[in-house]
């Protein structure tokens, strides 16, 4: 089935209104979770109601609820992906220069544009009342578009493990910030969270007390990697 964006971009006439009750439904189903609380409670009869079409055009779109959840979330990954992908091409060079100016890290304003423009569902589908997968699914498509960028240069020892771990980290760190903005009304501006959340990246515990806490990670990296190994080879016996 074609996305609402390949529709826009390719058919006049019959898709144009086939664009037009894919978006109804998709606002309908984002009204009903916010008016519920849980996507789980929300039903056809409800979406269609409130979108005002019938349930044979529902379902001449759609199987069922989930799979207009699953055609909603897959568009919006793919609309994201070209946004998370700029992100990750930002090098560390670049990044010193936006914290020295407390800027945005490349690329982050336009993709938190994206979700204001596109709050009203995504908050939804994202929240507490929404589909739990859908932020796991992000987290993935993240973490997929970042890994091999990340892993450039990585200079501490077996280092698959940690970037595993160190990914897993920023990536639930970062998602979970957006899901906060998203979940509270989006009420700070979109280029203030782009900075903060470049900048808090970078924060360690300790600096926001006055009293920072550095250590030296290729050092350490050896004994962590050691002890796994022992660990993992005392389970095997």
């Amino acid at each position: 089935m074609p996305t609402i964006a390949q529709e826009k971009a390719t058919a006049p006439g019959i898709n144009r209104r086939s664009r037009r009750t894919r978006i109804a439904l998709r606002d309908a189903l984002a009204a009903e979770i916010q008016a519920t609380g849980d996507l789980s409670q929300v039903t056809v009869t409800a979406v269609t109601d409130r979108a005002d079409v019938t349930r044979r055009t529902f379902y001449s779109h759609y199987r069922d609820i989930p799979d207009l959840v699953r055609c909603i979330e897959d568009e919006a990954l793919e609309e994201m992906r070209p946004y998370v992908a700029r992100i990750s091409e930002t090098t560390l060079d670049q990044l010193k220069v936006a914290l020295d100016k407390f800027q945005p890290c490349p690329g982050a304003t336009e993709f938190l544009t994206y979700f204001k423009k596109n709050g009203a569902y995504l908050a939804a589908l994202l929240g507490d009342g929404g589909d739990p997968g859908f932020s796991k699914r992000l987290s993935e498509m993240v973490r997929e578009q970042a890994h091999d960028r990340v892993a450039e240069g990585f200079i501490v020892p077996h280092a698959n493990v940690l970037i595993d771990y160190y990914l897993t980290f920023v990536i639930s760190a970062e998602v979970g910030v957006l899901v906060r903005w998203l979940s509270t009304g989006m009420r700070e501006p979109v280029g203030i969270v782009a900075r903060m959340m470049t900048a808090m990246l970078f924060v360690r515990p300790g600096d926001l007390y006055g009293r920072p806490i550095g250590f030296d990670i290729p050092s350490i990296a050896p004994q962590f990697v050691s002890e796994r190994k022992e660990l993992l080879n005392g389970q095997d016996n």
